[in-house]
């Protein structure tokens, strides 16, 4: 529905349809840098093949359709005439390109103007439809981000292998962060072997939880369409209380820098049963959004250090993180796609356990993680990695199914940063472009950072037999699975040489046991 300025209702009297896409809702983009509110229209949809892209949590859809109708309002209260169109209770499907085609046909704009989108298909789509059309497509650079693809690539050009320290040395030397001229503050450009504390027996003891949001008005018209129109969906919205707004995002920021930053750093790989948040931000979905602007939150950090309200190791750990890894993971999407998407360089091929839809085993990590991440539409970074992705891994789960799962259930899923975290980091489908080394660890791993062993009837220091955690087991199969590729790799050397000291008996143990494990999940009840 068009609401805006009476000479736009017209057809012909529009100069440029700007688009707005979901996960673009900066009112400080490049595409309204020369916007004229007399004769330019803002064009925004919910597309139900987009939402439905993957078969997604309610979570997952209601933070993509609050945050988009909260923009939309904002723009028009701002006097901005927008056409949008939104999702009805009835399964009618619409396509982002059938829908531009429609408002194409209507308004006949001079071109199209939209920031380069964050997914390979849909600026695929997009540049198809406007040859469609016979629009000229006026494709902007997205300078929410540090680093635009061009100078990534020069980056990446000028190396044989792609490393995240090299990238973030040279980000932190750009942007001026935690300098002391062309040396790091402190001397120590990175203080990630200092934060890999445990909460030991005694927990993480009280932590102040993240602010939440209740849902307001618009907010709850999302969620009762989700649960009506996606009432088959995995997940729930009970709990969602997730910022939706530039505003909320704002504020949610200054409660982390307040109430956690201090102690983010030490302890941002550890986990704690039934306490999902702990220090973590709970800011990644605001900022992939264009919700928060990274640069606002690299400053607040900092400024907190100079300050002497947090410590230089939270803060450094924590800006890595965004100028750091969410960059490098952004150029090395670009950088190969869409090539990216298909590498299985493991070769694994079995389907996704029903369990990761269910939550339900007898494996306490993974129901601990697997529910929350289903109720809430998060789990931190070790969670992922460690946990549901090192499970999926060890299993020998197809990366492509992992990824989907992903990309399905994390409200903060947007493929440009979800799918290289899943196939290089968590799965190593890659073979190598992302992460040094596979990230397999026994059950002991999970053991010595959470407590989730403690009520768990696995033993993770056993590799076979009923008590064995299948963790462990997995692990020993993949080892010997996985033998040729792990002995070129120099960092799994160790890990390459304990497997050699297992004798013949106790291998052929472990690969049976393995099999079985994979059989008896596999038959459990399907899909949510």
């Amino acid at each position: 529905m068009l609401i805006g300025y009476q000479n736009l209702e017209t057809a012909g009297k529009v100069r440029d349809l700007v688009l707005v896409l979901g996960d673009q809702l900066d009112i400080g983009s490049p595409v309204f840098d020369d916007f004229d509110k007399k004769v330019d229209l803002i064009w925004m949809t919910e597309s139900s093949i987009e939402a439905e892209y993957v078969w997604s949590t309610k979570a997952r859809i209601a933070i993509f359709l609050a945050s988009m109708r909260h923009f939309r309002d904002s723009l028009r209260r701002k006097g901005f005439a927008v056409d949008y169109h939104a999702l009805g209770d009835e399964k009618v499907k619409t396509t982002l390109a059938s829908e531009l085609k429609l408002a194409a046909k209507q308004f006949r704009p001079r071109k199209l103007i939209v920031v380069e989108p964050g997914v390979w298909h849909i600026k695929e789509i997009l540049k198809k439809t406007a040859r469609e059309l016979g629009s000229e497509l006026n494709m902007r650079r997205d300078r929410y981000f540090y680093c635009s693809h061009e100078e990534f690539g020069e980056h990446a050009s000028e190396r044989t292998r792609l490393r995240l320290e090299l990238f973030y040395r040279k980000m932190r030397r750009k942007i001026g962060v935690l300098m002391d001229s062309d040396q790091p503050v402190g001397g120590v450009w990175n203080y990630d072997a200092e934060n890999r504390q445990n909460f030991g027996k005694g927990g993480p003891g009280e932590i102040r939880q993240p602010m939440s949001f209740r849902p307001d008005r618009v907010t709850r018209g999302i969620i009762a369409l989700v649960e009506k129109r996606y009432a088959d969906h995995p997940g729930g919205l009970k709990l969602f209380d997730w910022p939706v707004t530039r505003k909320q995002a704002s504020a949610a920021l200054e409660d982390f820098i307040e109430n956690r930053l201090v102690r983010f750093g030490p302890y941002q790989d550890a986990m704690w049963a039934g306490v999902p948040y702990l220090y973590h931000s709970r800011l990644s979905n605001a900022m992939n959004l264009h919700l928060l602007d990274p640069r606002d939150v690299v400053a607040a950090a900092e400024q907190a250090y100079m300050e002497g309200r947090a410590p230089l190791r939270s803060v450094e750990g924590f800006i890595r993180q965004i100028i750091g890894w969410r960059e490098y993971i952004r150029g090395v999407y670009w950088r190969f796609m869409p090539d990216y998407e298909h590498m299985n360089v493991l070769g694994h091929d079995l389907p996704l356990p029903p369990l990761y839809w269910t939550g339900n085993t007898d494996m306490a990590c993974l129901r601990d993680c697997v529910t929350q991440t289903l109720e809430r539409g998060y789990a931190h970074h070790i969670q992922r990695l460690m946990v549901t992705g090192l499970f999926a891994q060890l299993f020998a789960v197809d990366p492509h199914e992992v990824h989907k799962w992903y990309l399905a259930v994390y409200v903060d899923a947007i493929e440009w940063v979800e799918m290289p975290n899943v196939l290089g980091m968590s799965q190593f489908a890659d073979g190598g472009l992302i992460a040094t080394k596979p990230y397999v660890a026994t059950g002991k791993y999970i053991q010595r950072m959470s407590n989730y062993c403690v009520d768990c009837r696995y033993d993770p220091a056993r590799k076979t037999g009923d008590a064995a955690c299948p963790f462990t087991t997995l692990y020993w199969d993949f080892l010997m699975r996985q033998d040729k590729l792990l002995r070129r790799n120099s960092r799994m050397s160790l890990q390459v040489k304990n497997a050699d000291r297992l004798d013949r008996a106790e291998k052929q143990l472990i690969r049976k046991e393995a099999d079985a494990l994979r059989s008896r999940l596999l038959a459990e009840q399907g899909r949510y």
